[in-house]
C-alpha cells in the first residue's frame, strides 16, 4: 500500500509542478505580449486561471495524502489511544464523504453540464477543465481510505512528501 501511495503522490507532485511551471511560462508570455509586443494574449490568461485551479486541487489531494487537513489536536490528545484512533478515523471519514459528495458527485454533475459551453479564448469545452474535480475527489477518497488503514494499524506518524 505504501508503494501505491508513493506512486500516486509522485504523479500528483509531477502534475502540480508541471502546472506551476506552465503558469510561470504563460504569465511571462502575457507580460511580454502585453508590454513589449503591445498585443495582449487573452488565451494564456484564461489558461493560467484553469491551471491554477488544477494545481490547487492537486495540492489539496497531496495535503490529504499527508493527513495535513484541518484538525484540532488539543481535543484529540485528551482521549485515550483508542479514542484518538476513533476520532482520527472519523476525521478521515468526513473527508471521504466530502470528497464523494462534493468533488465526485458534484464534480461529475458540473462537468457534464459544462461540456456544452466553450471557453471564450481557448475554444475548448469548459467541462474539460472541470474534470479535475471528480479526479481529485477520487484521489482524496483513496488517500482517506489508506489513511484510515494506517490509523487502525497504528501508523500515525507524520507522512513525508514523496
Amino acid at each position: 500500500m505504501k508503494a501505491f501511495r508513493n506512486v500516486i503522490t509522485r504523479i500528483l507532485n509531477g502534475l502540480s509542478g508541471i502546472s506551476f511551471l506552465a503558469m510561470v511560462v504563460l504569465t511571462c508570455w502575457q507580460v511580454i505580449a502585453r508590454y513589449i509586443l503591445q498585443n495582449p494574449s487573452t488565451w494564456s490568461e484564461e489558461l493560467v486561471g484553469y491551471l491554477f485551479a488544477w494545481m490547487s486541487l492537486f495540492g489539496a489531494s497531496l495535503v490529504t495524502s499527508e493527513r495535513g487537513h484541518m484538525n484540532i489536536p488539543v481535543i484529540v490528545e485528551r482521549f485515550s489511544p483508542n479514542g484518538q484512533k476513533a476520532l482520527n478515523c472519523l476525521g478521515e471519514l468526513i473527508a471521504f464523504l466530502f470528497s464523494a459528495t462534493i468533488l465526485v458527485f458534484g464534480g461529475v454533475q458540473i462537468t457534464s453540464l459544462a461540456m456544452g459551453q466553450m471557453t471564450s479564448s481557448l475554444g475548448v469545452p469548459i467541462g474539460v477543465f472541470y474534470v479535475v474535480l471528480p479526479l481529485c475527489g477520487v484521489l482524496n477518497m483513496i488517500y482517506t481510505v489508506l489513511n484510515m488503514i494506517d490509523i487502525v494499524k497504528g501508523n500515525t506518524e507524520e507522512k513525508e512528501a514523496a
